[in-house]
Formats: C-alpha cells, sequence, structure tokens
C-alpha cells in the first residue's frame, strides 16, 4: 500500500470578466505517479482536465474541483472553487489579478425603520476579500460583497466605505453616504443625479504666448475636491486645439438624461463678440477664432445631451478683442432652465495668477476650492467665490467674479447619485470613463538571476500625467549598492521639469512607507500612439570583483490612463496639429505681502489685433446671444 496523497496547495477561486484566460491550479503528493482529473459543477469530467493545471476561457460563471489518484486506487478529491465571470468592459488586457472595482455602492437616502443594501462588486485572482466600514470603523460581520441593514436607525447614518483585497493590492471603493431621515423628512423633495461627471482642462505651456504656472495646482486640486464629491473626473494638461476637441468629445459621450455635467478650463483666453473663447498652446499669433475652443459651442453640445446640470467654469480673462473670423451659427435650443456660467472675472477684464505660501494658484480657483464641497445651490457656491474673491486686496478693484444661469430648480454639486432605471446609461459611461483612468498594475522584475527584485509601480497625478516609482524589493551578496535609473520608450516629454514648478509637482507626490529610489514622470499621454515600454536600467556593484555592473530590462505596460482613448487619432478639425515640446516663459514678479501677482495674465496675446469695448452690460443670466450670433 503506497503512501497516502496529500494535497499541498488547493486551487483557489477567482472573479474575471468574460473570456479572460484562467488557469486552477493544484498541488499534490503521494506514491508513484498521480493521475488528475478535473469535473465541473455537474460532476462531469472536463474534457482536457487531466493535468494538475486547468486552463479555462469562460463566459459564465462555474464551479470546479480536482480528483487526485494513484496507482494503488487512493484518492484525494480538492475542495471545490468557484469561478466568477462578471460581465464587465474595459478591462485592460494587462491585468493580472489585482482587485479591479466593479460595482461601487451608492449614496441613499433611507427612512427611520427602513431596510437597505450597498453593494459592491470587484473582480481579482484570487477573488477579492471584502471589509465594510462605516466613518472610518470596520464593521466587524460585514465580511461580504453586500452590506445589509434591516432596520434602519440614526446609528446607521454615516459615510460607507469597503475595502478589497487578496494576496496583490487592497484597494477602496468609492465612499456612499447614507441618510437616515424621518417620514416627515422625506416628504421634502431632494434632488439627485444619475451620474456626475467633469472634464478639467488646464493648459500652461504655450508655443507663442506666455507660460502659465497655476494651472497645474488648480486642477489638481479641483479633481480632488470633485472626486470626493462623487464625480468622475478626467483631468487633462496642455492640450493642442484638436486635443481639446476631442477630449470634449470624448466628454460629451458621457452626458445623458440626469447627469451632472462640469467643464472646467484653466489658462489662456478672450471674449470677442459675447462669445469666450479658450486658446490651445498652439494656436499661432496673431491668432483667429478658428484656432480656439468656443465656450458657447461647449455649453450648447451639453445641452443637446439633456444633462440634469450643466456648468462651466472659467478661470481665464475675457478681455475683448477685434478680429475677423468666418462666422457659423448655433440654433438655440428650447430653454431647458440647467445651466451656469462662473467666469473668474467680468467683461473685458483679466484673471490673474498669485503664488500663495509657495503655491501657484489662479485666484477664482483658490477660492472655488475652498467652497466646492459645501450643500448649496451651485450658484450660491459661487456667489460665496465672489464674496471671497472681492475681500482679496490683491486683485481688489481689477477682478470681479461674474455669474450666469438659467437654474429652475436648487441643484448642488453635493447632490447624492442614484442611478435607479439609469443602469444600461451607467455601464456605458463606466467603461467610458474608465478607459481614461486604468493604471497599469505593479510589475516585478527580477535581475541577476533573482539576485535583484525592483518593483514598478504607478500614479495619476492626471488623466494624462503618469509618475513611475522603482524601489529595489530584494537583494542578496551577489549585488551591492544598487542604484536604479526609469526611462521610456517612446521618450516623453515632462512639461514639469522647469525649476520651481518641478518642486510643486515633487509636493503631490505622497509616498506612504518608504520613498521610492527612482520616480519617472510621463506627461501628456494624449500624444502616445504606440504601447508605452519602460526600461528599467540596473547599477550594482560585484562585491568580489568590485567592477561596476549594468543590466536593463524592459515592460510594455500598453497605453496608459488617457492614451487609451486615443484622442490623437480622433480627426474633427480639417488640418495638421503639430505637436512639438513647450517651454515655459519666466517672468519677474511683484512682491506683495507674502503673495505674488504674476503680472502675466490669464489673457492671450494678440497684439496685432485692437480691442474694441462694447457697450453691453452684465447680467446673471446668458445674454441671447450667448446661444446664436457668431461663432466658429
Amino acid at each position: 500500500m503506497g503512501t497516502e496523497i496529500l494535497i499541498l496547495e488547493q486551487p483557489i477561486s477567482v472573479c474575471v470578466p468574460p473570456n479572460h484566460k484562467v488557469t486552477l491550479k493544484v498541488e499534490a503528493i503521494g506514491t508513484g505517479h498521480l493521475k488528475y482529473q478535473w469535473f465541473d459543477k455537474q460532476q462531469n469530467e472536463v474534457v482536457g482536465g487531466t493535468e494538475p493545471e486547468l486552463t479555462l476561457t469562460l463566459q459564465k460563471s462555474g464551479y470546479y474541483c480536482c480528483r487526485v489518484s494513484d496507482l494503488y486506487y487512493q484518492c484525494q478529491i480538492t475542495e471545490w472553487v468557484k469561478v466568477i465571470v462578471l460581465d464587465v468592459e474595459g478591462v485592460s488586457h494587462l491585468w493580472r489579478g489585482n482587485p479591479y472595482m466593479v460595482i461601487h455602492p451608492i449614496s441613499q437616502r433611507v427612512k427611520l425603520g427602513e431596510a437597505f443594501t450597498l453593494e459592491c462588486k470587484a473582480l481579482g485572482k484570487p477573488t477579492p476579500t471584502f471589509q465594510w466600514y462605516r466613518n472610518g470603523q470596520p464593521l466587524g460581520e460585514q465580511t461580504s460583497e453586500i452590506l445589509e441593514i434591516k432596520h434602519a436607525t440614526t446609528d446607521h447614518a454615516g459615510s460607507y466605505l469597503c475595502a478589497v483585497s487578496n494576496i496583490l493590492e487592497e484597494v477602496w471603493c468609492e465612499a456612499a453616504e447614507i441618510e437616515v431621515a424621518s417620514p416627515d423628512e422625506l416628504l421634502m423633495p431632494t434632488m439627485f443625479a444619475t451620474d456626475k461627471v467633469a472634464l478639467l482642462i488646464g493648459n500652461l505651456n504655450y508655443n507663442h504666448h506666455p507660460g502659465l504656472m497655476a494651472p497645474t495646482m488648480d486642477v489638481h486640486e479641483l479633481a480632488n475636491g470633485l472626486h470626493q464629491l462623487g464625480f468622475r473626473v478626467v483631468s487633462l494638461l496642455d492640450l493642442t486645439l484638436q486635443e481639446m476637441q476631442a477630449a470634449i468629445e470624448k466628454f460629451l459621450q458621457l452626458l445623458d438624461r440626469g447627469v451632472y455635467a462640469i467643464f472646467y478650463y484653466a489658462g489662456h483666453g478672450y471674449e470677442y463678440s459675447g462669445r469666450n473663447y479658450l486658446v490651445a498652446i498652439d494656436a499661432p499669433r496673431p491668432y483667429r477664432t478658428e484656432n480656439c475652443v468656443c465656450v458657447q459651442r461647449v455649453m450648447h453640445s451639453m445641452q443637446e445631451r439633456k444633462a440634469q446640470l450643466n456648468v462651466i467654469l472659467l478661470d481665464t480673462c475675457r478681455k475683448w478683442y477685434k478680429q475677423k473670423g468666418p462666422p457659423s451659427e448655433i440654433s438655440p435650443l428650447a430653454p431647458l432652465g440647467n445651466t451656469v456660467y462662473g467666469y473668474a472675472t467680468s467683461e473685458d477684464a483679466e484673471a490673474f495668477e498669485v503664488q500663495d505660501g509657495g503655491k501657484s494658484t489662479g485666484i477664482f480657483t483658490k477660492y472655488l476650492n475652498k467652497h466646492i464641497s459645501e450643500p448649496q445651490k451651485v450658484t450660491h457656491v459661487l456667489e460665496q467665490v465672489s464674496e471671497d474673491l472681492g475681500k482679496d486686496l490683491l486683485v481688489r478693484g481689477r477682478q470681479v467674479v461674474e455669474i450666469k444661469h438659467t437654474l429652475s430648480e436648487p441643484r448642488a454639486l453635493t447632490d447624492p447619485v442614484q442611478t435607479s432605471g439609469h443602469t444600461m446609461e451607467l455601464r456605458r459611461r463606466n467603461a467610458c470613463w474608465k478607459q481614461a483612468n486604468v493604471l497599469p498594475g505593479r510589475k516585478f522584475i527580477n535581475f541577476q538571476d533573482g539576485a535583484v527584485q525592483v518593483e514598478l509601480s504607478f500614479s495619476a497625478l492626471f488623466s494624462n500625467v503618469l509618475v513611475v516609482f522603482g524601489t529595489v524589493r530584494k537583494t542578496n551578496a551577489l549585488a551591492q549598492e544598487c542604484t536604479l535609473l526609469l526611462d521610456s520608450e517612446p521618450k516623453m516629454q515632462d512639461i514639469f521639469s522647469s525649476c520651481g514648478r518641478s518642486e510643486e509637482m515633487d509636493s503631490l507626490l505622497v509616498c506612504s512607507g518608504n520613498p521610492p529610489d527612482c520616480t519617472l514622470r510621463l506627461c501628456c499621454l494624449q500624444r502616445l500612439q504606440v504601447s508605452l515600454v519602460i526600461k528599467v536600467r540596473l547599477h550594482y556593484r560585484h562585491p568580489e570583483t568590485k567592477v561596476q555592473l549594468t543590466q536593463m530590462k524592459e515592460v510594455d505596460i500598453g497605453r496608459p490612463l488617457i492614451a487609451s482613448c486615443k484622442l490623437n487619432q480622433l480627426r474633427l478639425v480639417d488640418r495638421k496639429q503639430q505637436s512639438c515640446v513647450h517651454t515655459v516663459s519666466h517672468a519677474s514678479s511683484l512682491t506683495w505681502s507674502h503673495h505674488h501677482l504674476r503680472p502675466y495674465t490669464r489673457k492671450a496675446e494678440n497684439k496685432l489685433l485692437s480691442s474694441i469695448k462694447p457697450t453691453s452690460m452684465s447680467s446673471n443670466k446668458p445674454e441671447e446671444n450667448d446661444e446664436s450670433d457668431f461663432t466658429v
């Protein structure tokens, strides 16, 4: 009689998207040659499943186990494992099994004594585990995908999060706010969105106009604030005209009935014939209206998508310029009562950048970020911004916020999201939004036959700015004094490499634990037309010969973040757009207390054209020609 069969490694359950290759594995020891046979849920033999490893490509979920037997008719059967298949689109082919969020819990307002559930789903190899938290405290028994409360009390109100983890990584879902209200409170009308989306664009490195400093921090901080309010945010820096148009077109695909939409721009701009124009980084001098993006055309397109709330926030100058440009019309839409314009400055005035505590910021966005999270009607939030800016001695008498709107309901950016009845639209937006925000998973690279292991991890500062961290995780006696260098192919420019700007960017890279050994910043990913390859060079000293040695390995990370959207392939204008390396014009600053007010404002320079000053007066609503008249 042989030795009893002992199973050393059980197969592990996984959760994957359809058609994803899955390998189940069993490891066992016994006497002589062992035989293997895999079975499905109906206890039928899996055809070809006679090896320790079973590779599957499934359309739907299934259960599997393996029988291990020897020549003495002894056998052992593994535990049953489940291969869960979730119908998810947009998962990168480079995904290697770290938790990938599929469903986030949804904020709710529930009646006292009512039941409510929160759901969180994620892919993972192995299948992830779940731990729910309320207000930062773990809920000990709530460790499944669904958290269910049968009788809501005031103690159940709060912010809920779920930690999702497996052996590769831990990720967190988006926060869900639970409000427990009495029946009388529920009679009050509650505003909600079916989704919240935002496109933030900051232009700073201009080919033919003065460079700016503040859009970097402005976009980054506003993106963080909107994330906390439940917005899906795409944030982009330094776009050409074609890239701006393509990004706006992608943004419009996220809009639908019930959606709250924000379009924010920081950079050079001007006003002409009642229209506001945003200057792309490749706009020539002198520019014409066809070289720029018309704000009113963007708003018109947003309204065509029937979004519930359309907000345009412009931190740019509005100096009037007399130009000659081919006119084209925007057909007016029926009044929708859902639009808000928040201008950093009034008509024919400039918008200023300041240096505050060593950080560059547009003064409008500085106060916008201060108030963005307040649970008030969006126009009231902008009024608070206007009041704060009006008290600022730096710009008093030089810059005044202007607000125009046609709101017919008290909509707030803090309104909760409710997706009931909008599941298909939500899934479509999920796929489109995630396409611009998927990060590569962590990579582990072995050098010197495993003597050194290097970890590559990734962070997105913006949707088109990727930071690669290189860290030496494991070394032995065969390699000493290890140093790392990172590079990419193709080479991607670093638009923040200049003095002063680089320090600001470095302040955003807050690393938990030990700092990385090397970092690489890759900008303007929207121009990437091929897969991005990270080159890792390891320099080390051999302990015996004392010779300095170098090894180099490459890792293909595909098209990360906005590169996967292929904006450079969307030809929206009938002309070639040239992209080149941009430099920054550094100007001296005027010192005022502990702040600096920059002489370069967010005004595009067009010196060959004269300005005019129409006599139209401002109001708190869009002028009639905001939705008709001329534009390009």
